[in-house]
């Protein structure tokens, strides 16, 4: 069973978390995800040299949005999560890899 989180009070059906933002992490805080998304780099440095820029562009939207204090470009990183989803093999550690940072992301 998974946990959602919602920070904030739940104000009507069109209005949850903070400010209207609704925010499911899956109990795995920034520094996770970013520890997932070093690990995948690394992954794909072994399994799919060809798709490490894909791997990169995630890494680097990550830290970028931290130290600017935004939100991430979930765009973006979804956009290089399914390029990657494409070019690794079912069943391999790549693939796990990208589903936990699809859940953590909430995408």
């Amino acid at each position: 069973m998974s946990t959602y989180n919602f920070k904030g009070n739940i104000s009507g059906p069109s209005n949850f978390g903070d400010n209207g933002r609704i925010e499911i992490n899956n109990g795995t805080d920034a520094a996770g995800v970013l520890r997932i998304a070093e690990q995948l780099v690394d992954r794909m440095r072994g399994e799919n040299p060809t798709l490490v820029s894909q791997a990169q562009v995630i890494q680097g939207e990550l830290v970028q949005a931290d130290q600017e204090g935004r939100a991430a470009n979930r765009g973006r990183i979804r956009a290089a999560l399914e390029t990657i989803t494409i070019g690794v093999g079912a069943g391999s550690a790549g693939l796990t890899l990208v589903e936990q940072l699809k859940n953590a992301l909430g995408l």
